[in-house]
């Protein structure tokens, strides 16, 4: 295990005199079995092995960091360590002078003289340091360039004014040295004494860095030069940016990083400054590094919206996202344009072309985000363009040599049928010339992606209708998916309206079928097991005798395997009815029944003796659907009994003339204006959603009227009301916007023990994502010195605790805050335990006080979001982990049942519906993701059952990849749908 020491980040000088600066991690294997004491350590430095010196000075640090003085340690290291030759203990005795107590403690005089008023108390060096600045300056004048750069660095942590005094002439030696490690390091050695004690010490420190800068050849040396130009005289660093402008791309990546953070601290400081560094910006835009050329773009967009500005940012950053083929800086870079998307879409718009040639990427998340950040800046100039390139990689997904198609696979293409789809939505111009194109991947695994954008464009363009039928007679025979098919057949019913689209759609749909009966016969069945049988029994064992080339015999065995010859040409809508898909045959007996319909309306043209064979045909293949739901096994009641009473609908309506006058007008009108319906809600929401996502208007303008109450006139009239009332009353009592952070945070804080334990522990939760903080609070209830009291914690689930609280020694009646981090790894529910351990200093007992836990609630990682039907039904398909939950609720109204489940889970109902509509069941999809990128999916099912008190019965079932969140999902649900709380029911 490692310890952390000290303080980071602070340079300013020390308070107190035992205040330590160590900045470095110590492994802890030394304190093993316990530290040994003063002695043992002084004794173990007088050994010859420097192995036994390193471990027992190593002893000493970590003594010393517990509080122990150790002033005999001193002088042994100064006498048996400081003037080695090993390098590792030169190291360790550098941590050694980090850590030790450099001078001498107040007496108790002093320190009543400077309470009652008197000077200050005056810091004074030990003696022993005279020693050790004599040992640090020899290591700085040592021949070793090593040895130099070591100790070099290590003045970059020293603060003390006393210590770096004597070696500042030794350090400004060090960078004329003939190595490049001691030159860089000298640099930052000077930057960090300058820094701290500049006037006193060095106060020429910027002109000899600036003569230093002129005449250095290395990179980093250069850079860390340049480093203190720019925090302690930024007019030299200007200066000598001003004479070498030209030469910037050849110090160095990190030289050139520097000057972009000059030039936005300069700029944002005085924008009239800009000009100046126009030139060297624009000069980086073009550098060979990366990471260089994208701090010069985003800097760029930083300081100016000029349009030059922005369109040479926007290229480059186009030019990194078709450069590097890192996926993590693809999509850094994507979610720049996208930033720049909001505020320059037109500028985008010019590189739309070059972002879509990140499609070629072989990971799905870069091609989402590509089609996201494009799709929205597509004009009628454009639409062309980028729907031939999107037809040219849906065409490459059909590829199966193409090694890419299997990394991106499915998921790629829907998302480029929707980014297709969405073209056509918005320009009408461009559907017909990929409608067509789309069409051929009906028989693929996207085919319900397809088909769905089909059954819309025929909807929304009757111009188009007749092509698009005709292309899906087509392509009918080759379709093997069973939802497709039931799309299919419901668009032939609906739109097939001509004479002759009606016959040919009619024949086509009954070839597929074939004849009745729809059952498998007999002889069918045993040909069907005999080749699953030989396709089970696998190869043949077969031993025969042959003659070798030499006249002898031997016995030869091979393995012979039968080749079975499977002639199935059956076509693929009977092998679903026959296969028992009874909603199919529903689907097929109401798109037969509406041709039928259609065709009697046309009896001119198709004839009298034609339309009765349809009606025939189809009363016949309705009896044989009929009674493969019956026969079966799969079949559930329920659908049965829906099949049958469908079906029979149907051919009441073509036998019946009073039921086709009743049922003709809705069976051929109510269906198509259903769906113009859902398609105008649809477009609806996503105007509302568009309407969201545009920047808020300020509620209060610029050049609004400032109300100052002191030059108010007293003279006011009794009704006026003063503007800044409301806000300065919730400014007062903490409550602005609908909230409360004290309250927030009351919220998250846990009782860990008692009132009446001697020590009382409360924790503050704190949740960020993947981090959760906890600030324990530690109050010593006895009078007693409470000394080593530590926190011991432990985590159940998939949590890791990362830092642990540290030992502390708490007085009397005393209270302490301890800080502890907790890293998560997966969205599941989690536990907190853990114990306090102390030693009381009076009775020199241990005592122990065990933990509350503290359970972590699963709703912190959840948040709400959207994803289409397609990709709802695919990831449900996938996912194996299900959690199915049994519905017992107090709450009798099933759209504020749904409602109390959404808000509870902070999820996202998927499914549309009007709170007004009254029925006596219900159905709805839910929708969510972790921030660990985890999706969460949820079927809420239930009925209001009459004959139970009008009481809510059904399921809610949940699915997700991985077991953890199903699990914590259910338990969440179980414990919420009771009933309304009090507080919102009120």
């Amino acid at each position: 295990s490692l310890v952390t020491i000290g303080r980071l980040g602070t340079m300013s000088p020390p308070t107190n005199s035992n205040e330590s600066y160590c900045t470095f991690t110590l492994a802890s294997d030394v304190t093993a079995g316990g530290l040994p004491s003063e002695e043992e350590i002084a004794k173990d430095l007088e050994s010859s092995d420097p192995k036994v010196k390193r471990h027992a000075l190593k002893a000493a640090i970590m003594a010393m960091l517990s509080g122990e003085s150790m002033p005999k340690i001193v002088m042994q290291v100064i006498r048996f360590c400081i003037n080695s030759d090993d390098k590792p203990l030169k190291k360790m005795c550098m941590l050694y002078w980090e850590v030790v107590p450099k001078y001498q403690e107040p007496t108790s005089e002093e320190l009543l003289r400077a309470a009652t008023g008197g000077p200050p108390v005056q810091r004074k060096l030990l003696p022993e340091m005279i020693l050790v600045c004599n040992a640090l300056m020899n290591d700085l004048n040592h021949p070793n360039e090593y040895v130099r750069g070591s100790m070099l660095r290590f003045l970059c942590k020293v603060k003390d004014e006393e210590i770096l005094g004597p070696l500042i002439p030794s350090i400004k030696s060090c960078l004329e040295h003939r190595h490049a490690y001691v030159r860089k390091n000298a640099a930052l050695a000077v930057f960090h004494a300058h820094r701290l004690h500049g006037e006193t010490l060095i106060p020429d420190g910027p002109e000899l860095i600036e003569s230093f800068l002129s005449s250095e050849t290395d990179v980093a040396a250069r850079r860390n030069a340049f480093l203190m130009l720019c925090n302690e005289n930024e007019d030299l660093a200007i200066q000598f940016l001003a004479k070498n402008m030209d030469d910037v791309g050849k110090y160095g990546d990190g030289f050139a990083l520097l000057v972009l953070e000059l030039t936005r601290k300069i700029c944002r400081r005085d924008p009239n400054q800009k000009s100046r560094f126009v030139r060297v910006l624009f000069q980086m835009l073009s550098s060979t590094s990366a990471a260089v050329s994208y701090e010069a773009a985003w800097t760029l967009v930083s300081l100016s919206s000029a349009p030059t500005a922005v369109r040479a940012a926007a290229v480059t950053y186009t030019n990194l996202l078709n450069s590097q083929n890192d996926n993590n800086v693809k999509l850094i870079v994507l979610e720049r344009l996208e930033g720049l998307k909001k505020n320059h879409p037109k500028i985008v718009q010019e590189l739309l072309m070059d972002i879509l040639r990140a499609l070629s990427s072989p990971n799905p998340d870069i091609c989402k985000k590509v089609l996201d950040v494009v799709m929205d800046i597509v004009t009628a100039r454009n639409v062309a363009e980028v729907v031939t390139m999107l037809k040219r990689e849906v065409t490459k997904t059909a590829d199966e040599n193409d090694p890419s198609n299997e990394a991106k696979g499915a998921l790629y293409r829907n998302m480029l049928i929707r980014a297709i789809h969405g073209c056509a939505v918005r320009f009408p111009d461009v559907a017909e010339s990929v409608v067509h194109t789309l069409m051929d991947f009906l028989s693929t695994d996207g085919g319900m992606q397809v088909i769905i954008f089909v059954r819309a464009i025929v909807e929304q363009y009757p111009a188009l209708r007749g092509a698009l039928i005709t292309k899906l007679l087509g392509t009918l025979e080759d379709i093997s998916n069973s939802n497709v098919m039931c799309v299919c057949l419901w668009i032939l019913g609906e739109y097939c309206e001509s004479a002759e689209s009606l016959q040919e759609a009619f024949n086509d749909i009954t070839e597929q079928l074939g004849d009745p009966p729809f059952v498998v016969q007999p002889e069918e069945k045993a040909a069907q097991e005999k080749a699953a049988a030989e396709a089970a029994a696998g190869p043949k064992l077969v031993t025969k005798n042959v003659v070798l080339a030499d006249g002898t015999y031997a016995t030869q065995t091979v393995y012979s395997e039968s080749k079975a010859v499977v002639d199935d040409s059956t076509p693929h809508l009977r092998k679903m009815i026959i296969n028992g898909d009874v909603f199919l045959g529903s689907i097929l007996s109401s798109c037969l029944t509406k041709l039928c319909l259609r065709a009697a309306d046309a009896a001119d043209e198709i004839g009298a003796a034609g339309v009765k064979s349809m009606t025939v045909k189809s009363v016949l293949i309705m009896c044989g659907i009929v009674k493969m739901a019956e026969v079966t096994v799969t079949a559930q009641k329920s659908s049965l009994a829906d099949c049958k009473e469908r079906v029979s609908l149907c051919c009441r309506a073509l036998l019946d003339p009073k039921a086709n006058e009743l049922l003709k007008a809705t069976l051929l009108t109510e269906g198509r204006a259903t769906f113009g319906r859902f398609l105008k809600t649809l477009k609806e929401k996503e105007a509302m959603e568009a309407k969201k996502s545009e920047p808020e208007v300020p509620t209060t303008q610029a050049d609004d009227l400032i109300h100052f109450r002191q030059l108010r006139s007293m003279a006011v009239q009794g009704g006026d009301m003063d503007l800044d009332d409301g806000s300065d009353l919730a400014r007062a009592i903490g409550f602005a916007d609908g909230g409360s952070l004290l309250s927030s945070e009351l919220n998250h804080v846990y009782p860990l023990s008692g009132f009446a334990d001697p020590v009382y522990a409360e924790a503050l939760v704190t949740v960020r994502d993947y981090d959760i903080s906890l600030e324990i609070l530690i109050i010593n209830r006895t009078p007693n010195t409470l000394a080593n009291l530590t926190v011991e914690l432990a985590t159940m689930g998939d949590m890791k605790i990362v830092e642990r609280p540290q030992s502390h020694t708490v007085g009397p009646l005393d209270q302490v805050t301890i800080k502890a981090s907790i890293k998560v790894s997966s969205t599941e529910t989690g536990h907190i335990f853990g114990t306090i351990v102390y030693e009381d200093t009076s009775t020199q007992e241990k005592g122990y006080i065990n933990l509350n836990d503290i359970h972590m609630d699963i709703m912190d990682y959840i948040r709400p979001a959207t994803c289409t039907d397609e990709m709802f039904r695919s990831m449900w398909a996938e996912f194996e982990w299900e959690n199915k939950v049994a519905i017992s609720t107090s709450i009798t109204d099933l759209i504020q049942f749904l409602n109390h489940i959404v808000e509870s889970t902070n999820m996202r109902c998927l499914t549309p519906h009007d709170s007004s509509e009254k029925g006596s069941f219900l159905a709805a999809n839910l929708y969510a993701r972790s921030v660990f990128g985890e999706d969460a999916l949820v079927n809420v099912s239930v009925e209001k059952k009459e004959d139970n008190d009008g009481k809510l019965a059904g399921y809610i079932r949940i699915r997700s990849k991985t077991q953890g969140i199903a699990l914590s999902l259910g338990e969440r649900i179980t414990s919420v749908q009771r009933g309304i709380p009090e507080v919102k029911a009120q």
